[in-house]
């Protein structure tokens, strides 16, 4: 009897301690996190990737005369009313991850190994510039000139096919790739393992998400 009473003693002491021991490794993870959390919040907005796109917009505006004749419709292009323009574009973008509302949601652990997933990046416009000195255009003698809001116009539309094609340029990869050189020196020397670390986005982003990811002129929009 006194052996089984010295038994149950034993037994709860050694569950005791485990549970201890069990409430402590998860404060520790818990610390680990926090700390993690706080170091990274600590870089704000950071400026992961910027590129130097050029393009050419091309414009062709012929003239036409539309019509019907003998109740029949007609549409045609007058030979001596074209006219085209040529605008050298040089757009620059800068990716960047605000990471001002990065918590422990952001990370998750499973043993040795961390995933951070990272908040989604940004893409801004940071300058649009013509070189007016390399603008051409050819009118002919029975058209107007293009006038400067027609070229702003052709300026805004060849900026838009720049933004359209941001996920086939690789800046957001690269945005992920340069975010995980400062993240990952952190987390190595909070004693994880750099085989065991993975930097993520929350989904590979498409042309369909690039006007939710997009800035420009102070405009934004919360990608949903």
């Amino acid at each position: 009897m006194k052996t089984t009473f010295y038994f149950v003693i034993v037994l709860c002491l050694s569950l005791l301690s485990a549970c201890r021991g069990e409430e402590t490794k998860a404060e520790a993870v818990r610390v680990d996190t926090l700390s993690l959390v706080m170091q990274v919040k600590e870089c704000a907005r950071l400026y992961t990737a910027e590129y130097e796109v050029h393009k050419l917009v091309l414009k062709d505006d012929p003239l036409r005369v539309k019509g019907n004749l003998f109740q029949r419709a007609f549409d045609v292009k007058v030979p001596i009313g074209e006219r085209k323009v040529m605008i050298p574009l040089d757009v620059t973008l800068k990716a960047y991850i605000d990471f001002t509302g990065f918590d422990e949601k952001n990370v998750l652990r499973s043993g040795d190994r961390i995933v951070v997933t990272l908040p989604d990046p940004r893409v801004v416009v940071t300058s649009s510039r013509i070189n007016h000195d390399e603008v051409k255009q050819f009118v002919s003698l029975t058209r107007s000139d293009y006038t400067s809001a027609e070229l702003t116009d052709f300026t805004r539309q060849g900026e838009d096919e720049i933004l359209a094609s941001v996920p086939q340029l690789g800046i957001l990869e690269m945005a992920r790739e340069n975010a995980a050189h400062v993240l990952v020196p952190m987390l190595t020397r909070l004693g994880y393992d750099e085989r065991n670390i993975v930097i993520s986005f929350r989904k590979d982003f498409t042309t369909a998400d690039m006007p939710l990811l997009l800035e420009r002129e102070g405009r934004t929009e919360k990608l949903k």
